[in-house]
């Protein structure tokens, strides 16, 4: 893996400050449509890797939308996550409103040092890093490793063995996309002290829009993280549905075995149209490509948003299409 941190300028990289990071993301519909035009519900965007088929929403009575959220309602959420994922039993849990959340708030977590991010990956880390004052440093240095896990956008996996550092203060592992690859998961390090592992409901699930993350580990720092987003941080309907849908292990089977077929197709149309696959995982497929740039905007014009990459012209990142998305794709890669 690679040993920098993000992408810098070179004065950043002289200076070991977490500056000059392109916060840049998936999404930005409104602005594909500003330049190419179209209806939002027109366009199928493929710049996340977020599952294009939802988990269904179960129906459930209006005092989860008028009451605050209660106790009972957290517990079961936190017993269906300890579940799903294996929990150790000496981890502690903790949902939030998103992943996001999360990560803003862990490098208030230890003392502030040096923190060592492997790039090219997820930019918020070290951008929440730089917001607190934080320095790159070398895996030897640090005080505090975060790695992606799959890595976002290569798909790279760590083990046990091959994380940077052995036992910085605060080491946090972002398993965001891990639920396609559940035995890949490094869950059984979240027992040790000073560790985080960081799950996201939204992109497996395919409910971003619920706004539910977790982080799961030392139990010391869960309850600073808990003590700092306060009562009632996750809304009652993402209680509720995330529950429910955390013990639906026939869904979860299903789904992984359809974007494992997808993902597979996707690779077939770009390799045939004349990219290479570098990697990805199977809710988004990174390709190389002679000018992502290029091959963005032939996409766009047929409503198709990719994600390209401020550091690197020749990567192009794609999400699975929606079933009534791939015929558009077909053509626009003919």
């Amino acid at each position: 893996m690679d040993n920098s941190v993000g992408a810098r300028s070179k004065t950043c990289e002289k200076s070991g400050l977490l500056t000059g990071f392109q916060r840049d993301h998936g999404g930005g519909i409104d602005a594909a449509r500003a330049a190419f035009g179209g209806a939002r519900i027109g366009w199928a965007d493929l710049s996340t890797g977020i599952n294009p088929l939802p988990y269904t929403v179960p129906a459930f009575g209006q005092d989860v939308w008028t009451a605050l959220p209660d106790t009972s309602a957290m517990e079961e959420l936190c017993s269906a996550a300890r579940r799903f994922w294996n929990v150790p039993q000496e981890a502690a849990i903790v949902a939030t409103p998103g992943a996001s959340s999360i990560i803003a708030q862990i490098p208030t977590l230890c003392a502030r040092g040096c923190v060592h991010i492997p790039a090219p990956t997820y930019n918020e880390h070290a951008a929440a890093f730089e917001m607190h004052g934080w320095k790159a440093g070398t895996a030897k240095e640090a005080n505090a490793q975060v790695v992606v896990h799959p890595n976002n956008p290569t798909g790279a996996l760590w083990t046990a063995q091959t994380l940077p550092a052995a036992a910085p203060a605060l080491t946090v592992i972002d398993e965001s996309f891990c639920d396609v690859c559940p035995e890949q998961s490094l869950i059984t390090l979240s027992d040790r002290k000073g560790t985080l592992v960081l799950k996201s409901f939204g992109k497996f699930w395919g409910l971003a829009g619920i706004r539910l993350g977790f982080a799961i580990g030392d139990p010391a720092l869960i309850e600073q993280l808990r003590a700092r987003l306060g009562p009632w941080a996750v809304s009652g309907p993402a209680l509720r549905v995330g529950a429910v849908a955390l013990d639906d292990l026939s869904w979860a089977d299903q789904t992984r075995q359809r974007l494992a077929r997808d993902s597979d197709r996707l690779d077939r149309l770009m390799v045939n149209a004349g990219a290479s696959v570098e990697g990805g995982t199977p809710l988004f497929r990174l390709y190389r490509v002679d000018a992502a740039l290029d091959w963005q905007t032939r996409l766009a014009r047929h409503h198709i948003w990719s994600r390209v990459f401020p550091y690197n012209p020749q990567w192009l990142r794609l999400g699975l299409p929606h079933p009534l998305h791939w015929s558009r794709l077909e053509a626009a890669l003919a």
